[in-house]
């Protein structure tokens, strides 16, 4: 069972997403980066990530799934 919110993981994905703040937030450093220098691959990667966490679907750098 991971430690991280659902909440807040779905709010920073929809309000800062484009630059990977939910990724660092899961611990997902490297491709929280990858986010920040693409823009979320302008938008793309951010709206499947949402889709993501949104299902339930969406792990933390551990492999924990992110659930309400």
């Amino acid at each position: 069972m991971t430690q991280k919110n659902f909440l807040a993981t779905l709010l920073l994905c929809l309000f800062v997403g484009g630059f990977g703040v939910h990724r660092f937030y899961v611990g997902k450093i490297g491709t929280g980066l990858l986010m920040f220098f693409t823009f979320g691959g302008l938008g793309i990667w951010t709206l499947i990530d949402f889709i993501m966490i949104a299902i339930g679907k969406f792990t933390d750098k551990e492999g924990h799934l992110i659930k309400a």
